[in-house]
């Protein structure tokens, strides 16, 4: 069974990342992609942040309509920053013979050589680069090609979406509408909720 995992903090999240987990799910061929919010990533802290449980229920309500997503609390469950390696690892002693597929854009699969334990995380997961303009991909190579297990990293097409969270943030705070950005259900909850005010 080859699974994808795709990771970040959701705040909130948007159509690119829906069209990359959908991009990853038919190129590579995988039987699901599982969305894990972040509690709090070791490398920056949460920007603005409406609660974890907030951010969790907006991914909820971005897939529940697509059997082909599932959303899991995985990391909001655990204290201290979120690692990879961790969750890899929980995954993976869950269902030992699953292929995982980590998903990851090109400027975050190049800085994996800094992440916490990389050659673990490459042990336990193939990294699925998507390809989009800003990181080539020969940097990426160059960069995983340092590390044990990086020779096995798998590139996937995603059309340019310039759609950030950041973005969607700031048009709410300037109450601005964010129909088309978002699926229609987080949109709704974002404006029941008052986030992002």
């Amino acid at each position: 069974m080859r699974i994808g995992v795709l990771g970040g903090t959701f705040n909130p999240p948007h159509l690119g990342h829906l069209v990359c987990a959908q991009e990853a799910y038919i190129q590579l061929e995988l039987e699901r992609v599982i969305l894990i919010p972040a509690r709090q990533p070791p490398h920056k802290p949460v920007e603005e942040e409406p609660g974890a449980e907030h951010r969790l229920e907006l991914c909820r309500l971005a897939v529940e309509d697509d059997p082909r997503f599932e959303v899991s609390e995985l990391e909001l469950n655990r204290d201290g920053p979120s690692y990879t390696v961790d969750t890899l690892s929980l995954l993976h002693s869950s269902a030992p013979d699953t292929d995982l597929y980590l998903i990851l854009g090109g400027d975050i699969a190049a800085g994996l050589p800094d992440w916490h334990e990389p050659e673990r995380v490459l042990s336990l997961a193939t990294v699925a680069v998507a390809k989009r303009r800003g990181t080539p991909r020969e940097v990426v190579e160059q960069s995983l090609g340092r590390l044990r297990g990086g020779e096995r990293t798998r590139f996937f097409r995603m059309p340019r979406i310039g759609v950030s969270s950041t973005f969607i943030r700031e048009r709410v705070r300037a109450r601005q509408s964010i129909r088309y950005l978002v699926p229609g259900r987080v949109a709704g909850y974002i404006a029941e909720q008052g986030l992002y005010r």
